[in-house]
């Protein structure tokens, strides 16, 4: 994919960052590990991803993560971060998207949504194709994708989860808090290991 020139990338961060790859601090894929005892699938992962998640199988971008059933005892997910776009047209004269302006490219395909991800984690685990599963998102309360979660167990973490780019340096553009989510039966190990990296809800 094209890069763009990002003037303000905590907006990427906060907002878009299905254009630029984030990966999470191994504090918390450590921790969601011992509360699931493993993690079989990641399913919006990459392989320098990998090399902190450790999943056993993993979706990268070009295998579409999104568009595949996901079967695993044991999930994490930190999806890329994106309001969601449409594709533009094939007759470029015709698109007249300011988002396209700004990055300077257009784009072939669909870009997901954070609500697309969310209800494809819920939806899995719901039909029991996943048994447990951990994601991380910004804790963007106000927004509906967000509140899909909130009925789940989470932590907030004790300040602002910085994550790394793709280069091995960390970002501190970050600009919003983050949220743990949890869903599976063992609230009592969540809240042990959880609780010493943040304020944990559990739901009653």
């Amino acid at each position: 994919m094209t890069t763009a020139t990002v003037k303000n990338p905590s907006q990427l961060v906060n907002q878009s960052s299905g254009a630029l790859e984030y990966y999470t601090p191994k504090v918390w894929t450590d921790a969601a590990r011992e509360v699931m005892g493993s993690i079989e699938l990641d399913p919006a992962s990459s392989l320098a991803a990998n090399l902190i998640v450790m999943a056993e199988q993993f979706y990268s971008r070009e295998d579409d993560g999104l568009s595949k059933e996901w079967k695993a005892n044991t999930l994490w997910m930190n999806h890329p971060f994106h309001r969601g776009e449409k594709a533009c047209p094939k007759d470029r004269s015709k698109c007249k998207k300011k988002a396209c302006e700004k990055r300077g490219y257009h784009i072939d395909e669909d870009i997901p949504n954070n609500l697309d991800w969310v209800e494809k984690l819920i939806g899995e685990y719901q039909s029991g194709n996943v048994k447990e599963a951990i994601c991380i998102t910004f804790a963007n309360t106000s927004e509906t994708w967000f509140r899909k979660l909130l009925p789940y167990p989470q932590c907030y973490p004790n300040g602002r989860v910085q994550y790394y780019k793709p280069d091995g340096t960390i970002d501190n553009n970050v600009t919003k808090g983050s949220c743990i989510t949890y869903l599976g039966p063992n609230l009592d190990k969540f809240n042990a290991v959880f609780k010493h990296l943040g304020t944990v809800k559990v739901s009653m």
